[in-house]
């Protein structure tokens, strides 16, 4: 769930949180790097064999003023202070390179392309030989990674010379049999190269986490973390791999420790990145994370960032996303301090970003305990969460609406929450968010205003049950607002989920004040069966409005 976090296209950052989009794994930070700058340090990386062969056999010279760096073709694993960063990061751009090859070679196996098969086997074949050599220049080799090496490096050279038998036969029998016998070898290959770089990263990470664990630097430990985290952006494999290789018990070793106060905020966005997935929120339970969670939400001399990131590994652990609940025992028994922390946050933030990660976390509560509901509506939940949406400063974007409207939509079911929505005069700030509209045409953006007025129709439907509430919003317009959201398919951006919300919606104040409709609209979306009403509405033309 993330200054703000832009939303990327793998996570939508931490904006759109793990309860109505994407899990929180979503929420790790990009890192802004020039364009040309990457390209010219991927293209390191992705030579042409030929080319290579020709650079390593010849001299290049150096004028004196040059840069070393500027000459470099292929760059090794490096060393200095920067050792596990450019063994990782070659690593992956490595993996990258060797994994797009490889694809290709299927591809162009199923259409029989074989001038083209074996290109791409050499330029395999030489990639691979590249990285092998490489990591073992820098790196002791463990012995169960030396056997995938191995096994690996002959797979390609047998791939490369059954490859150029085919370049010299038409025959279509051999080749059939030759492409078999190929693709064979090439998923051998695959999963050969996939287990030794699973390897070789672990292999990296335990490096990281040996840092994290042995040094007393501040620095140090500080590197290592940044380097985790950027590892949890390349995906949930990596995230899983770091999770069993123990990062989330060193990591909240660290949040135990005052002396590593500083470090708090930092190791505590890697461990909400690394419980993207299961096994990351396994080691969590059982090394008690979620009692050190609640020490630091709970500690006032905390700061707010530390206290934010905490904010986000709850949300992250509680998110409907994920399959298992198994951790949310413990998690129980320290809900009454964490949610009453959450609320003060939100109350408190400094910021959108803060406020976003808070209300994500208290979003994700309330949709699997309703204890939690009732400890909001006795710490004045509703008076605080309102009152933010009225500061641009803490409740700034869609996404943060979103969060606010799902704890509004979930208090709702509890009859005692109609009184004090009226009072601190919520129904006209439903009704503002059932107008909320994308500043831009991002797809995150766009979903995000979705989610906003669906629940915002939700959340008006189960109030409405109190007269005085169905009473207020005939006067402040809401059935006008309602029919056009459901008429209107732009008004909605074509979402079948805010129309079905909004006919329920409407169909509730209609049964409790039926004058407030007109004979047209109740013949079309209040008297017929949902169903028919919502095919009506949902195949209706813009003009017809």
């Amino acid at each position: 769930m993330a200054s703000e976090r832009t939303p990327t296209p793998q996570s939508s950052s931490r904006q759109s949180s793990s309860l109505s989009s994407s899990p929180m794994s979503t929420r790790m930070q990009t890192l802004q790097v020039d364009s040309v700058q990457r390209w010219m340090e991927d293209l390191r990386h992705m030579t042409e064999v030929e080319c290579m062969c020709v650079l390593q056999a010849k001299p290049i010279g150096v004028d004196e003023d040059s840069h070393q760096g500027e000459l470099i073709v292929t760059s090794g694993i490096g060393a200095g202070d920067h050792v596990a960063r450019n063994n990782l990061q070659t690593l992956l751009r490595r993996a990258l390179v060797v994994s797009t090859e490889l694809g290709k070679m299927f591809q162009r196996l199923e259409k029989g392309r074989w001038q083209r098969v074996h290109s791409t086997a050499v330029r395999a074949n030489c990639h691979v030989r590249s990285l092998v050599h490489e990591y073992s220049a820098a790196r002791s080799t463990p012995p169960e990674m030396q056997k995938y090496e191995k096994t690996l490096l002959e797979k390609c050279m047998e791939l490369t010379s059954i490859t150029e038998r085919c370049l010299h036969t038409d025959d279509e029998f051999f080749l059939k049999s030759m492409r078999e016998a190929i693709h064979e070898i090439l998923t051998d290959v695959s999963d050969s190269f996939s287990n030794m770089i699973d390897m070789a990263l672990a292999n990296e990470i335990r490096v990281l986490i040996k840092q994290i664990e042995s040094s007393d630097c501040v620095q140090t430990i500080g590197s290592a973390i940044s380097n985790l985290l950027s590892l949890t952006q390349d995906g949930p494999q990596l995230c899983s791999i770091i999770a069993k290789e123990g990062a989330v018990v060193a990591l909240f070793k660290i949040c135990r420790q005052d002396r590593f106060r500083d470090l708090y905020a930092h190791a505590l966005r890697t461990v909400a990145s690394i419980c993207c997935v299961e096994e990351g929120i396994n080691q969590l339970d059982k090394v008690d994370g979620i009692l050190c969670l609640a020490d630091i939400l709970t500690d006032e001399s905390s700061v707010e960032a530390a206290r934010a990131e905490a904010a986000a590994v709850v949300a992250q652990i509680t998110s409907p996303h994920h399959t298992s609940t198994q951790h949310l025992a413990s998690f129980l028994e320290s809900m009454h301090d964490i949610v009453t922390a959450l609320i003060k946050l939100c109350e408190s933030a400094s910021c959108g970003e803060v406020f976003l990660l808070a209300s994500a976390a208290l979003a994700n509560i309330t949709f699997f305990d309703s204890m939690a509901c009732e400890i909001l509506l006795q710490l004045n939940a509703i008076h605080i969460l309102l009152q933010a949406c009225k500061d641009r400063q803490r409740v700034d974007t869609p996404y943060s609406k979103d969060q606010v409207v799902t704890i509004l939509a979930n208090l709702s079911v509890l009859e005692s929450c109609a009184s004090e929505v009226l009072q601190e005069q919520g129904i006209e700030r439903l009704l503002l968010l059932l107008g909320e509209k994308p500043s831009s045409s991002n797809p995150s953006e766009v979903a995000a205003c979705e989610r906003v007025q669906q629940k915002a129709a939700v959340t008006l439907a189960r109030l409405s049950r109190d007269p005085d509430v169905a009473h207020t919003a005939i006067q402040l317009k809401a059935v006008p607002r309602l029919i056009e959201l459901c008429r209107s398919p732009t008004e909605r951006n074509n979402s079948d989920s805010v129309l079905v919300a909004c006919l329920a919606a409407l169909r509730r104040l209609a049964a409790g004040c039926p004058d407030s409709i007109e004979a047209a609209d109740h013949h079309q979306l209040i008297k017929p069966r949902l169903v028919d009403s919502f095919l009506l509405c949902s195949n209706m033309e813009e003009s017809f409005v």
